[in-house]
């Protein structure tokens, strides 16, 4: 979250409004028309729940108010906007404080299919819909109190924590494998992957596992963890998730399975 951004959030005008061009409007409309037909079959239930409730506009970027009257009726939590990144104290006070950080810029052309940033679709179409459901929301409320009150090496073991569920999660269903990370969701090329691909590495969620697994941001993700039930966030929300991360320092991590770069995080 500390490096440089390559891209600049637009700021809302004195009413809140974001202006967007029409090439934005048209690279959102693409990306949630393709998705949409990509997640069926794919994505939970409760994440369809969510965006069904949320109902975007296709045509367009939805404005953050927008959202924000969806998500005060269901869980009370709010988006607000940020910069393109922000550091791990901003992004953890945020959550702590049930509001989610929405980057107000979108992807270009070149990384329509995978995008190493969180930009508004990733933000918006990949993540609102599930802040919808309450084990969700309890879970990212949690883990935000948590890291606002960790220590920076701590953070670093956390992070490993959100990558593995609400950015790059899977989860069983009585209708099979499905996808309810925000990371898979909002990207074209990871959608597919996630699911099909068979190099990858699924394993049962084990938190202390999870905390403990290298990843990088820039690769399609080798290994994910599976979630018995969404429902089963309240659980992990509610267990000794920093002792996980002591525990997880003292052992220290697992052999990465990719090639190391130093801006990875470790």
């Amino acid at each position: 979250m500390a490096k440089q951004s390559q891209y600049t959030s637009h700021t809302p005008d004195e009413n809140g409004i974001v202006h967007w061009s029409e090439t934005e409007n048209k690279i959102w409309q693409r990306l949630i028309c393709q998705q949409k037909n990509l997640l069926k079959g794919r994505a939970c239930d409760e994440y369809l729940q969510g965006l069904a409730q949320l109902d975007l506009p296709e045509n367009r970027i939805p404005q953050l108010a927008e959202v924000n009257a969806v998500l005060a009726k269901t869980t009370g939590w709010q988006v607000v906007q940020v910069p393109a990144l922000i550091n791990f104290d901003s992004f953890f006070k945020l959550l702590a404080n049930k509001q989610f950080p929405v980057a107000t810029f979108i992807r270009s052309e070149d990384e329509f299919d995978y995008l190493q940033e969180p930009d508004v679709f990733h933000e918006i179409f990949g993540h609102c819909p599930l802040l919808t459901n309450p084990a969700f929301a309890h879970f990212t409320h949690t883990y935000g109190k948590l890291g606002y009150a960790a220590s920076p090496k701590e953070r670093q073991y956390l992070a490993r924590l959100y990558w593995f569920t609400v950015e790059f999660g899977l989860v069983n269903t009585q209708e099979g494998l499905r996808i309810y990370g925000g990371g898979i969701l909002s990207s074209p090329q990871e959608t597919r992957d996630a699911l099909e691909n068979t190099q990858a590495v699924r394993r049962e969620m084990e938190p202390l596992e999870a905390i403990r697994t290298p990843y990088r941001i820039d690769i399609i993700q080798p290994v994910y963890y599976v979630l018995d039930s969404l429902s089963s966030l309240f659980d992990l929300a509610d267990s000794d998730i920093m002792g996980l991360v002591e525990k997880g320092r003292t052992l220290g991590l697992h052999p990465a399975m990719f090639e190391q770069k130093s801006s990875s995080v470790s």
